[in-house]
């Protein structure tokens, strides 16, 4: 069992209230950002990040409104604070706790 982390607009993620980030929102984020490709696997909206990480293919996934990563490591966090900015969302983890460039909630390197 992991831990995710969702970008989402929702107060908390998990609700379905609306204004959720579109998959056309995020096809588009990752046609822009060459360090994001779709992976052509585990789903239309899987996608791998190319950056630095501790992990052989760290991934982002879009489902219901919200881009989410399980276990992500520290680089990955931060590019998915990143793309949260560019989205107007914020990242918050399963218990709704958000994640900042200076709040990263014990998340390692």
């Amino acid at each position: 069992m992991g831990y995710d982390l969702h970008i989402t607009r929702a107060e908390h993620w998990s609700d379905d209230g609306g204004g959720g980030i579109t998959a056309d929102e995020w096809r588009a984020v990752i046609e822009r950002d060459p360090e994001l490709r779709l992976a052509g696997y585990n789903g239309p909206l899987f996608a791998v990040w190319t950056g630095p990480s501790r992990y052989e293919e760290p991934w982002l996934d879009w489902s219901t409104g919200n881009i989410m990563s399980k276990n992500p490591d520290g680089p990955l966090v931060r590019k998915m604070i990143a793309i949260a900015t560019l989205l107007g969302a914020k990242v918050q983890g399963d218990d709704g706790e958000v994640y900042t460039e200076t709040e990263m909630h014990g998340i390692e390197e």
